[in-house]
């Protein structure tokens, strides 16, 4: 009978010490992963100004991530500038003020709603297949092939990939936040009767640079941040199917929260300087 305690006294000290490490763990694998992605930040910082210079892949990786995402962003832009304008006509119909709806539009689009609907699209359908994309490439030895072969993987396949992404948001922001401006026109003809020059005056007179231009400059962040997360899990992934998984998985997610931060962090610069 004291023998059967003694193990049953032995096994729940064994249980407390695992609950008890468990967030000592979780803390340590934390510090742990933000280590080696400031490792593999400053790598990238290290290898984009050294010769030789992939231009013919920038290009490639540029239309694969600007080009072939547009279809998605135009469709969701057009989509968000008519819903929005549809939902904000009867509270501002309530105060008698529906002369302001396509400067209230104008302004949520390109301030805020744009960039960050942009930014998280991009990071679900870019971030996500660049994660996949390297941890196939992985899996398959293709990046240890290329270092046999001579050539340098991370330069060919994360240094484009992530210019390619920092330069093609900003892009896809822009000609999104237009074709949510033309749905708005199409919201607001839906009951009155606008011009497209009236309409697109009313919403020029409401904004100004104050607001186009912090907005702009945060999606070079953002398009950094997705880029660079996609790449590092993907090139750092386990081998295996189960990897490949893991990291478009975590790409999406880690990149989405990234946005938010940058967002918040965007918005108090902007605030305290204006």
């Amino acid at each position: 009978m004291s023998v059967d305690l003694k193990i049953e006294d032995k096994t729940m000290v064994k249980k407390d010490i695992k609950l008890l490490n468990k967030p000592i763990n979780v803390v340590r694998d934390f510090f742990e992963r933000v280590t080696l992605l400031n490792r593999f930040t400053f790598r990238f910082f290290k290898e984009v100004f050294k010769p030789p210079y992939e231009f013919r892949e920038l290009v490639k990786q540029s239309y694969s991530i600007g080009y072939k995402s547009f279809p998605l962003v135009a469709l969701t832009s057009f989509i968000m500038g008519l819903v929005l304008t549809i939902q904000s006509r009867p509270t501002l119909a309530t105060f008698g003020a529906q002369s302001w709806l396509p400067a209230m539009v104008a302004v949520s689009i390109i301030r805020e709603m744009g960039p960050a609907i942009t930014g998280l699209l991009f990071a679900g359908k870019v971030g996500s297949g660049i994660g996949a994309e390297l941890a196939s490439m992985k899996v398959t030895e293709q990046i240890d092939s290329m270092e046999v072969s001579g050539m340098n993987p991370f330069k060919y396949i994360v240094v484009t990939r992530v210019i390619a992404a920092t330069l093609m948001l900003p892009v896809l922001v822009i000609t999104g936040d237009a074709i949510s401006l033309y749905g708005s026109y199409i919201g607001v003809n839906l009951q009155d009767s606008v011009s497209l020059h009236l309409f697109f005056l009313q919403v020029v007179e409401s904004i100004s640079f104050s607001d186009i231009f912090p907005a702009t400059i945060k999606t070079f962040f953002f398009g950094f941040a997705v880029g660079l997360i996609g790449c590092y899990f993907g090139y750092n992934s386990s081998k295996g199917t189960e990897g490949v998984g893991k990291a478009a998985n975590s790409s999406v997610v880690l990149g989405s929260i990234c946005i938010f931060i940058i967002d918040m962090i965007a918005v108090q610069i902007t605030s305290l300087l204006t």
